[in-house]
């Protein structure tokens, strides 16, 4: 693909007019529906930030869509350009006015990440990754942690609400508080990963499958800013994995989270 970074200035448009219409609604009046169990929610707002995001995209390039709502494609190609998008990514926070969600958008290419921005329009941040150069929060280079210890990382889960997610969290949890720092639950994974590759958590951990929109530009963010993420066979992550370790990089501390969460299944 030869025009990245035309299409990298696209995403940003298209990522901030939605951030907007999201935060537009935000602690205001909403319904909301419910998909596959009472927490699953979903709001008007988010079908009508992925709408705003598809047709800024769609006015410029012909390229399949990967999105949480409505008739998108719900798995990424293996061949050519696509975008992936999740307009509000953490809605149950979203709708209890909790500032901790994001409008997420990924250009990948053959089902790699090429480009990604994560925008947190209710923090006031917008983290950044090209094809190249630095990962940016707000303009600013990022970075993932330097700490080279398992025992003083702080790992962020990333997993469902429905009953295998919370069994499996539990799980996590325990391996986690065993052998870690400490834990975050935040509730939305795009923040979470986020949060990797800004250095401002050191690891997070998914047992379970994830969906693209709620992983892939934060993956790209995460290896951009110096990161590692694989599944728990210890190989490199795919949009199809059944399971997710980010960490900030350090060879040991990896392996350990890899061993340490795979040893129960």
């Amino acid at each position: 693909m030869d025009d990245v970074d035309a299409r990298t200035t696209a995403l940003d448009r298209a990522v901030e007019a939605g951030a907007e219409r999201a935060l537009d609604s935000f602690r205001e009046h909403l319904a909301v529906e419910t998909k596959e169990g009472p927490l699953d929610a979903v709001t008007t707002v988010d079908r009508e930030v992925q709408a705003i995001v598809t047709e800024r995209l769609g006015s410029e390039y012909d390229d399949p869509l990967v999105g949480e709502e409505g008739d998108a494609r719900k798995t990424v190609p293996e061949t050519g350009p696509a975008w992936v998008v999740d307009p509000i990514d953490g809605t149950l926070n979203y709708v209890a006015g909790n500032r901790t969600w994001a409008t997420s958008l990924a250009l990948v290419m053959d089902g790699e990440p090429l480009a990604a921005i994560n925008a947190f329009p209710a923090l006031g941040d917008r983290v950044r990754a090209g094809k190249r150069g630095a990962v940016t929060r707000n303009g600013e280079p990022v970075t993932t942690s330097d700490r080279d210890s398992i025992e003083e990382f702080v790992v962020g889960t990333i997993f469902g609400y429905d009953r295998r997610g919370r069994e499996a969290l539990g799980d996590a949890a325990s391996a986690i508080i065993d052998a870690c720092g400490d834990l975050r639950r935040l509730g939305s994974a795009q923040v979470t990963l986020s949060m990797v590759a800004t250095g401002e958590l050191d690891a997070a951990v998914a047992t379970v499958p994830l969906a693209p929109w709620d992983t892939v530009a934060g993956v790209h963010l995460v290896r951009r800013a110096g990161g590692r993420v694989t599944d728990l066979d210890g190989e490199r992550w795919r949009h199809d994995a059944d399971a997710l370790v980010a960490s900030n990089g350090d060879d040991a501390s990896h392996r350990r989270l890899v061993e340490m969460l795979g040893a129960g299944r």
